[in-house]
């Protein structure tokens, strides 16, 4: 599959969502589009059992304008599946018969185990973390999953979800203290039944709109200076902390509450103690939040039926990188020629003892190679500038948001009065050694890219020879190097900063 563009409609017990995306092999995976109803279809399901004929209106209603904004789209290709709402209403296969009559759309069912797995479908392909427990908490249910090794090895989906929960514990619009004590005990004891989570201490991924409000307003409380909650990071002591938060502030004071969505006033109380004793009943110590879930597993699915290669699970940022670095002029063979070359010159500095081998640190140069300097593309003048914003602005998949940081003061570095700058509101994040290694660490990769700055790709291999009171750095090139010699000679002193020691450039010419 080289190109696609496709809609998915999630039909959940709390919102329906219509996501337009668009797959291009080279350009990956995009989102195009974003609408959401609050429809609360839960609400709807009658002692009986059935969904009532309101809710039937209301769902019929949403999917008649979705199918409205999907001819504006020009957008033929849609997939669209419900969970927990219809698939516990006794009467579903009547409103999945009466959706095709009335609106055109089939909707397709998912199963309990099919919803578990399309989440995880999702985190696979979207987190670095090769190990977790996920929780996917909607409306009306609770999807848990653990893999290890990037491999699902265990799923259970709950019948309660934040709305369902409200319904029965919650009598007035907020909940007080018995009725959450209440909420806990049951929420605690259904975890429990799955001898698979207990005391295993992986980290927590979480997926799902209450999940996204619930970093977005620790971001918030903790003016939090970069942008996105995907690949953010949360303890049990932030999760507790936001719980006497929460519980202090009244139903109007949470409908105005920055970093959550008014609709979710409500039930974010009830998600908050659900993902804390799910930290509890497994022993985890990390909290990750992820905003891919159902509708990407879907896709993504999709596309990997048709292409194996579109995406691999066991390098989300590889992929990424290569894309991100494409979107912004770099081609793939550039991006291959920066990385061999920072390589290269790490390997030799390493070599006379100038730096201290490290898996790791290669690891992050190599990943810091393929970005480096994209900002230029925006603007030649204030090239730092737009790739430090550009990276630690956007969601990475692959990566949580310090790597996300790392990444950006290597990839944006320009001197040594830039770097202090960008790094400020980030001091308590790392290690004065950490910060010290990331510069010197940028000022490598500054001058690996000064020897491409004409982008004729000409430098073939970088030798160090170590003299008394000097290094000589041999760089063979197979063409006249007029603008690199001009470059690296100008950049030069960034490196002998880092590696603390004078050096000689010597350019020679094969052939």
């Amino acid at each position: 599959m080289n190109e696609l563009k496709t809609a998915i409609i999630d039909i959940g017990s709390n919102t329906i969502r219509l996501v337009l995306y668009q797959y291009d092999k080279e350009e990956g995976l995009r989102e195009i589009g974003n609408i959401k109803t609050v429809a609360r279809l839960r609400t709807y399901i009658q002692p009986s059992g059935e969904m009532s004929e309101e809710g039937i209106q209301v769902l019929t209603e949403t999917l008649l304008t979705f199918k409205a904004m999907l001819d504006d789209f020009e957008v033929t290709d849609v997939k669209a599946a419900a969970t927990a709402a219809i698939r516990q209403a006794t009467n579903r296969a009547e409103i999945i018969t009466l959706m095709k009559k009335r609106t055109g759309i089939h909707i397709e069912l998912l199963s309990e185990e099919e919803e578990a797995y399309y989440g995880f479908v999702a985190v696979a392909h979207s987190v670095g973390t090769k190990s977790a427990v996920t929780i996917d908490i909607g409306g009306g249910s609770t999807e848990i999953t653990l893999f290890e090794n990037k491999e699902l090895q265990k799923s259970y989906s709950f019948p309660f979800g934040t709305v369902s929960l409200k319904q029965r514990f919650v009598k007035g619009e907020i909940m007080n203290e018995s009725e959450k004590k209440e909420l806990i005990a049951f929420v605690k004891e259904q975890f429990k039944s799955l001898t698979w989570i207990q005391d295993i201490g992986l980290p927590i991924i979480a997926i799902g709109g209450s999940a996204r409000n619930i970093a977005q307003i620790h971001q918030q409380k903790h003016a939090y200076p970069i942008a996105s909650v995907h690949g953010y990071e949360m303890t049990k002591g932030n999760l507790d902390e936001l719980s006497l938060f929460l519980g202090n502030l009244s139903f109007n004071e949470l409908k105005q509450l920055d970093g959550l969505s008014a609709d979710r006033a409500d039930i974010i109380a009830p998600a908050l103690e659900v993902f804390n004793v799910l930290m509890e009943v497994v022993g985890s110590k990390l909290f990750q939040i992820t905003k891919k879930g159902l509708r990407e597993g879907l896709i993504i699915q999709r596309i990997l039926q048709t292409d194996k290669s579109a995406f691999d699970k066991n390098n989300v940022f590889e992929g990424n990188a290569k894309r991100l670095a494409r979107q912004y002029g770099r081609t793939e063979k550039e991006v291959d020629y920066l990385t061999r070359l920072t390589d290269q010159l790490y390997r030799e500095c390493c070599h006379f003892g100038y730096l201290q081998h490290n898996p790791k640190d290669l690891e992050l140069l190599a990943k810091a190679a393929k970005i480096f300097n994209i900002g230029e593309y925006i603007e030649l003048s204030s090239a730092s500038q737009h790739t430090f914003y550009l990276i630690a602005n956007q969601s990475i998949d692959g990566l949580n948001h310090k790597e996300r940081v790392k990444l950006a003061l290597l990839a944006s570095y320009k001197n040594k009065d830039y770097y202090q700058r960008f790094v400020a509101p980030f001091t308590e994040w790392m290690s004065r050694e950490e910060y010290r290694k990331i510069r010197d660490f940028g000022a490598l990769l500054k001058f690996v890219y000064a020897l491409n700055v004409s982008k004729r790709k000409i430098v073939r291999t970088i030798k160090m020879q170590t003299k008394e009171d000097y290094v000589q750095l041999n760089i063979y090139v197979k063409h006249n190097a007029a603008a690199e010699k001009y470059q690296a000679n100008r950049h030069k002193k960034h490196l002998e900063r880092a590696l603390k020691i004078p050096i000689k450039i010597n350019f020679i010419e094969e052939g």
